[in-house]
């Protein structure tokens, strides 16, 4: 079996690294290199063979998750800087994102009290344009010649909550459309 290790993710699939990657360029790059060491091609080998296929197949599926999700991609690339994001011990946030996190969730308390869906699908499109405004900077930021990495850091940081938050508000306007906010 040929040897798949590659200095990084983005070599692994021919890509140069950057935040702005072409997914469809990607995907192609994944099937093309999973279907090369996919462990049911080594089915009737030996078990050291099929085992290795397996880690490999393992270790390509991996750097395809890695590189398809923004957020993972750019904490990637920041590692590859030599920045690690450890968001549980660091969770050092600007003042100003701060407030506004605060601002959001009494926005969300206040449209659940009231029992608004409409609030929720407001808060909803502006949580999501500030997660599209966030993948804007973060590609300003890494894909410079000189990436700055601590100020990406950051940033991931905040969409971090971001994504969460996105996805919460889904959920709760979810809960308030079938009327089962009553049963929270």
């Amino acid at each position: 079996m040929a040897s798949f290790a590659a200095r990084d993710y983005f070599s692994l699939f021919g890509l140069p690294v950057r935040f702005a990657i072409d997914l469809v360029a990607l995907d192609a790059a994944w099937r093309s290199v999973q279907g090369a060491v996919h462990p049911d091609r080594f089915a009737g080998q030996g078990d050291s063979q099929r085992l290795l296929a397996l880690q490999y197949s393992t270790q390509i599926n991996e750097a395809h998750q890695t590189l398809r999700d923004p957020l993972r991609r750019a904490s990637y690339i920041c590692k590859l800087h030599g920045l690690e994001i450890d968001p549980e011990r660091n969770t050092v946030m600007p003042p100003e994102f701060l407030v506004q996190q605060m601002e959001w969730r009494e926005s969300l308390e206040d449209a659940l009290a009231a029992q608004d869906v409409r609030a929720v699908a407001q808060l909803e499109i502006e949580v999501r344009a500030a997660v599209t405004e966030g993948e804007i900077l973060l590609e300003h930021l890494l894909d410079r010649s000189v990436p700055d990495t601590a100020r990406a850091a950051e940033e991931i940081r905040c969409m971090m909550f971001l994504v969460k938050f996105s996805a919460q508000l889904r959920e709760e306007k979810r809960r308030l459309s079938h009327g089962t906010l009553a049963n929270r």
